[in-house]
């Protein structure tokens, strides 16, 4: 089990600063969001991290045209295979299956990276995004991340997220939250116990992510960090 960070933390700030961060805190990872305020300017892996992966916006169920959508895939596919990355983080944005299907077949083996696929928005559930990945049936083109606010938002139990994604599982994203505002890990309502009890053992990776960039309110990244840390250092040990 590794340690990561979003670089959805650090709004305005460079690739140069995130990286400076991770290693002052001992993380192992960083999730780079694709984002202009952000160049991707180095290699983390000079400094000693992993990339774990690309953070884009593609939504691949959204109605629509087929063309764009394989279009920024492939770019992005490329830039995770240039950083060394897991895979290309991707939300639904919409119900058409079929269409996701068309767009991830349309992209399948082009590289060593994959379509990590986001329990968000319109496939908020492990149930919902287990069943797209269940039908496209080729885990070493397309997998799932974990967000673990969401699915539970929108009531699923952790423990049905789980078996429902566990085939397919890149890494998970670890978060608190009251309401709609982010929280320090264990000051939230997020069940975290639960994740924790259901994540021992896991060999991937864990990734902090902290949405300054949407709630700019909250606290720093680099005050954050220590707990989150520690929680994951807690279901290592009580594993």
């Amino acid at each position: 089990m590794r340690f990561a960070v979003s670089t959805l933390g650090l709004p305005g700030s460079s690739l140069a600063e995130a990286v400076e961060l991770a290693v002052r805190h001992g993380v192992d990872g960083l999730e780079l969001r694709l984002h202009e305020d952000m160049p991707l300017d180095l290699d983390p892996r000079d400094a000693g991290l992993e990339a774990v992966s690309i953070c884009g916006y593609v939504r691949i169920a959204e109605s629509g045209p087929d063309g764009p959508v394989i279009a920024a895939l492939r770019e992005q596919l490329v830039l995770a295979d240039r950083f060394g990355a897991l895979g290309v983080r991707v939300f639904p944005g919409g119900s058409d299956v079929e269409a996701a299907l068309r767009r991830l077949d349309a992209v399948a083996g082009e590289t060593r990276a994959r379509v990590l696929v986001e329990t968000h928005d319109h496939m908020a559930t492990g149930a919902a995004v287990g069943a797209l990945l269940d039908r496209f049936g080729r885990p070493e083109a397309a997998g799932a991340i974990w967000d673990v606010l969401h699915p539970w938002r929108n009531g699923e139990e952790p423990a049905a997220t789980y078996e429902a994604l566990r085939p397919h599982l890149a890494y998970v994203q670890i978060k608190d939250a009251a309401g709609t505002t982010p929280r320090p890990m264990g000051l939230g309502e997020v069940p975290l116990d639960v994740v924790g009890d259901l994540l021992r053992g896991y060999p991937g990776w864990l990734s902090l992510e902290w949405e300054k960039a949407w709630h700019p309110e909250v606290e720093p990244l680099d005050e954050v960090i220590p707990g989150a840390r520690e929680w994951v250092r807690s279901v290592v040990r009580s594993g």
